[in-house]
């Protein structure tokens, strides 16, 4: 029998998901592996809101150093969670081919009509014109501050409140809560199969970083992990999440910041849209650029120049110093 390769993952019924994914994946080419269960110190503190924590890194750490000690071979992330610059000795070994990239709010049923209609004066009302009816103050809640940011900047009269925890536990908490809904990556509910009836996908919100990717890291010479995890490896989704992780680390560096980015490939083109936003969601500034595939290669890069140059540096100075 061959060497048998450790997945790191953590224990949260997405992540288990997801290295499951990979299992099955290596197997598909003759590969066995085995789950190790890792935990984070994102999954122990679930009460503190993520930009408060230093998030950088935050659901990655302890994957990374177990990786690092030889405790594993691979591990497995969500790629929106891992940090541009990952850890020394640390190579990106795959990319799973992406899911949906849309965040999507789950609504409580009482604020809506088939999910998306209210009548007002017998006339249907649209979803978003239902949030900026007077009638009430909307309470949304979001443990992101990407998402915090752009729903604001849509809605600046809304109270946005912080949501922790897995995917059930916050689904749990919108049910138990008084707010009129909370926004969720699609992708996370969808891969387990826990996307409420009640919920619409925001079409208007760009997403973040390689939201809906997957990615596989291992040891740096590794070249055994490497080869097998190569075999899966989506080529469309690894230069699209490239060229938005590229994006992300030239403004700012982090995932805690209020930084989006999408690439979509269309024949043979490749389609970037980007944005920063003010904390408060009151400055806004956005880019959009289309290239051939086979000058795609430094997009991210030269996106967020041109938007630094744009009115973006002002914003991310801004967000450095605590003044946005």
């Amino acid at each position: 029998m061959g060497k048998v390769i450790r997945i790191g993952t953590r224990e949260s019924q997405l992540a288990v998901w997801q290295a499951t994914k990979v299992q099955q994946l290596l197997l598909q080419t003759n590969f066995p592996s085995e789950l190790v269960f890792i935990k984070s110190e994102g999954d122990i503190d679930l009460q503190t809101p993520l930009y408060e924590m230093g998030v950088q890194g935050i659901f990655t750490k302890s994957l990374d150093i177990a990786l690092l000690h030889n405790k594993i071979d691979i591990a497995v992330h969500s790629m929106k969670d891992v940090p541009t610059q990952m850890a020394q000795g640390i190579v990106q070994a795959a990319v799973l081919e992406r899911a949906s990239y849309k965040d999507l709010l789950v609504y409580k049923n009482n604020e809506f009509v088939n999910g998306e209609w209210l009548m007002v004066n017998e006339e249907p009302l649209k979803f978003e014109a239902l949030f900026t009816i007077p009638h009430s103050p909307f309470t949304i809640a979001t443990s992101s501050i990407r998402r915090k940011a752009q729903w604001l900047n849509r809605f600046p009269n809304h109270t946005l409140e912080n949501l922790r925890g897995n995917v059930n536990t916050r689904l749990k908490k919108v049910v138990e809560s008084n707010w009129q809904g909370a926004i969720f990556a699609a992708a996370g509910l969808e891969r387990i199969n826990l996307r409420p009836e009640n919920s619409i996908e925001l079409d208007w919100m760009l997403p973040a970083p390689a939201q809906g990717a997957i990615m596989v890291v291992c040891r740096e010479a590794d070249d055994f992990c490497l080869e097998a995890c190569n075999n899966f490896n989506h080529t469309d989704t690894a230069i699209c999440t490239k060229i938005e992780r590229d994006f992300l680390r030239q403004l700012l560096g982090g995932c805690s910041t209020p930084i989006s980015a999408l690439a979509t490939v269309k024949d043979n083109e490749l389609i970037f849209k980007g944005n920063i936003l003010s904390v408060d969601g009151k400055e806004k500034v956005t880019v959009e650029k289309t290239v051939f595939i086979d000058e795609s290669n430094d997009l991210g890069k030269i996106a967020a120049t041109w938007l630094l140059q744009n009115g973006g540096q002002k914003i991310a100075d801004g967000i450095r110093n605590g003044t946005k």
